[in-house]
């Protein structure tokens, strides 16, 4: 303990690290691969388009872009916003339900400010997205993990959590983070049945639904259940990160209190970078642009599944995305993600284990794998390492 240990609020002693910022600085090592960290891919940035939308940013709104602005976010990127759900996804979502945040994680943090008091109960996916158990923990809520499948989250369960009558139900039905399943049509429409008996209000967040490369959309909760149902989007994975924007759709009443958080908070998401991705939607091709990133993603993805089946055990399973940036794989019986951890590390590759993903226990068999941040002949290289320590690991197994 040291001198400045007293003064640490209680909250933020309870929230976990992330294990995978950790990884991440193994991974540094450029002799490591590294299938660990939820990154896009870096080659794909469109660097000159976003250099020239800077450029005529500054010459078209010269100081006033950089001069404060309105918390609920640019009127310009609120109004594409808008339009995009509307032909994309057939939902009328009103400019005034959109809040411009710093990134969608900020997004959750301004819920969680607003909603929960301590003690409060919140359900969550499990495995579920570490992003989101880490800003919800800051506000010391009773999670209710409620596990998800290949068709999406268990209905009985979820029945089960909700007599605890929690405020908030956190869900990435599209490609899910960490699994990169998607809840289907009919499981949707389930969860949608059980919930519009409750007032509990339902997250679908959805960083990664415009990135499909597989099979077809399914239905937005907000379509289901559009009374219960908060969205929140960001454009880290399909433009870049390093603008930290996303987006909360929330109704009038929830607006309002997310507003004065939002204020308190920052008084407004970067309005530079704001006009920036507005300048940029306006003069390319979004969708062009989405098209190359899902073609990439979908080489990479079959690559490490074709990888896995020529190098992994057949006791492993994993999942097939149709979408996204991960796979899920699980280990046999009595094998544990963290000690394969530690013989892939040794091997120069790494990933995440499940344990970080989920709320209760520990040495988990499960882990998370990323595939848009390496090459087809790299993937092929990295899935061979860790399918060799796979098999380590079981011998060691068997000899005990």
């Amino acid at each position: 303990m040291t001198k400045l240990d007293r003064i640490f609020s209680d909250r933020i002693s309870d929230v976990p690290r992330s294990f995978i910022r950790e990884i991440l600085k193994v991974a540094l090592d450029p002799s490591v691969i590294s299938f660990a960290g939820g990154l896009p891919n870096r080659e794909l940035f469109p660097v000159a388009a976003l250099k020239e939308a800077t450029c005529k940013v500054f010459d078209t709104q010269g100081r006033d872009v950089l001069q404060y602005a309105g918390s609920e976010g640019h009127a310009g990127l609120r109004e594409y916003i808008s339009t995009r759900y509307r032909e994309k996804a057939n939902l009328d979502i009103p400019v005034d339900s959109i809040l411009i945040t710093s990134g969608s994680q900020q997004g959750l943090d301004l819920l969680g400010k607003t909603i929960l008091n301590e003690g409060d109960a919140v359900v969550i996916e499990e495995p579920g997205y570490l992003g989101a158990i880490q800003a919800f923990s800051l506000y010391r809520p009773r999670f209710l993990p409620v596990p998800v499948s290949g068709e999406g989250m268990d209905p009985v369960a979820l029945r089960s959590a909700l007599s605890s009558r929690p405020k908030l139900m956190y869900t990435v039905p599209n490609f899910q983070n960490p699994s990169g399943i998607t809840y289907s049509d009919q499981n949707r429409l389930e969860l949608a049945r059980i919930l519009e008996e409750t007032d509990t209000l339902l997250i679908e967040d959805d960083p990664y639904g415009d990135l499909r490369f597989t099979g077809h959309a399914q239905t937005s909760f907000k379509e289901l259940l559009p009374g219960n149902t908060i969205l929140l989007g960001s454009f880290s994975k399909s433009l870049v990160p390093g603008l930290r924007l996303g987006w909360i759709v929330a109704p009038p009443a929830l607006m309002q209190k997310l507003i004065t958080a939002k204020q308190a908070t920052d008084l407004h998401t970067s309005h530079f970078t704001q006009g920036i991705v507005c300048q940029y939607v306006r003069d390319n091709d979004a969708d062009e642009h989405i098209r190359m990133i899902r073609d990439v993603y979908g080489r990479q993805c079959q690559a490490m599944q074709n990888s896995i089946q020529r190098y992994f055990p057949a006791e492993v399973t994993y999942t097939k995305p149709e979408g996204g940036m991960f796979l899920w794989a699980e280990l046999p019986l009595d094998m544990a993600a963290m000690d394969l951890f530690e013989l892939a590390v040794r091997d120069k590759v790494v990933f995440v284990p499940g344990d970080p993903f989920y709320v209760r226990g520990n040495r988990h068999r499960t882990l998370r794998l990323n595939f848009s941040c390496a090459d087809v002949d790299t993937i092929d290289v990295g899935i061979g390492r860790l399918g060799k320590a796979i098999r380590e690991l079981m011998e060691r197994g068997a000899e005990q």
